[in-house]
């Protein structure tokens, strides 16, 4: 028996207890029979009362699921009626099958003697009562909290596809007014370069889905295509050198997660020097941490002072907050001064090797 299936499924979950909960109670009665000595044919009246009990509590069930939404005291005021109800009705089947087959047709005196141990089912039945009301908020909480958790889960991915998309735009506008640019100063064939260099990248874009993690060495093979881009713009002007390690190429990274960083740099570094820009990747594993870190050699060093005064650009600030909506406290995103110039970002996320 698939016992998930069976929890999900209320009406299966409701008779398996109800099955279970009334042979419980017919064992404990035989249990009981044994130490009073009573004779073999005893274990048919425990049968027949325990598959009264069973019978009586079945219309209880679709009772209580009619006034469920009524008031707390009316609620529990008709529990109480309905369970007492229940108790009496039980003590005449009970008392009755007792004495015509155990007493071979017994008949008491007085009517009175019908209703007897019904007290004591009468606690029986608001158990069972409070047992399905405790059963029933418990799954109806369990409930709220799945939805809660999916309402959650939804949020959580429509803002790391919020955060991935944003960077699409802020990376077309560069490049479409790079191409605008070549354009007007007819350089036509380095244009067409680009925008085919730019059709290969949002190809992969596309095919990725920013909720999945891919390898570190897939992630790299992305930020290639964007840099042929670049380089088109920038030629001998800009150099990039990777240094990535065998372990750190299988680790599972956020898609796209490395092109704003690049992408900063050539925008604060590359662009505004006159001799090569440099910018170098790396990555390695360290105690179960993925360290991936970027250098980039700009015109002056990086100062944190000015950085919070004017962010060095959207791309950072955009990768950071990704980097929380994944990881939550279990990341760091550090940007330091490089020498003799330039800016270093380092960003460590737990190391999850691809299977």
């Amino acid at each position: 028996m698939n016992w998930r299936v069976l929890l999900e499924d209320r009406n299966k979950m409701f008779w398996a207890l109800q099955i279970a909960g009334w042979l419980g109670y017919a064992f404990v009665q035989y249990i009981g029979s044994l130490m009073q000595e009573m004779r073999s044919i005893y274990v048919l009246i425990i049968l027949l009362g325990a598959y009264a009990g069973f019978l009586i509590t079945v219309p209880l069930r679709y009772f209580y699921r009619k006034i469920w939404n009524a008031q707390p005291l009316l609620l529990l005021v008709l529990v109480l009626a309905c369970s007492y109800t229940a108790a009496v009705l039980w003590a005449l089947i009970d008392n009755a099958t007792h004495w015509e087959i155990y007493k071979f047709g017994y008949r008491p005196y007085n009517w009175l003697f019908y209703l007897q141990h019904s007290v004591a089912k009468f606690y029986i039945m608001l158990s069972w009562s409070g047992l399905y009301f405790v059963i029933k908020y418990y799954q109806l909480l369990q409930d709220e909290k799945q939805k809660a958790l999916q309402a959650v889960s939804m949020a959580h991915q429509s803002q790391l596809k919020m955060l991935r998309y944003q960077l699409n735009p802020h990376f077309l506008f560069n490049t479409l007014n790079a191409i605008s640019t070549l354009i007007l100063v007819s350089e036509n064939k380095t244009a067409n370069q680009m925008v085919s260099k730019l059709s290969d990248f949002l190809r992969f874009s596309l095919d990725n889905d920013p909720i999945k993690r891919i390898t570190l060495a897939r992630e790299i093979e992305a930020l290639m295509l964007y840099l042929d881009i670049e380089k088109v713009r920038f030629a001998d002007r800009l150099q990039v050198q990777v240094n990535i390690s065998p372990e750190a190429e299988q680790a599972l990274v956020p898609s796209m997660i490395l092109q704003p960083l690049i992408e900063n740099s050539i925008k604060y570094a590359v662009a505004r020097l006159e001799t090569p820009g440099v910018i170098l990747v790396q990555a390695k594993v360290v105690e179960e941490q993925l360290v991936i870190v970027i250098h980039d050699n700009g015109p002056e060093a990086y100062n944190a002072e000015k950085h919070q005064a004017n962010s060095r650009g959207v791309g950072l600030k955009n990768t950071e907050e990704r980097l929380r909506a994944l990881y939550g406290k279990h990341y760091s995103f550090n940007l330091s001064a490089n020498a003799p110039t330039g800016c270093i970002v380092e960003l460590k996320i737990p190391w999850q090797p691809a299977e």
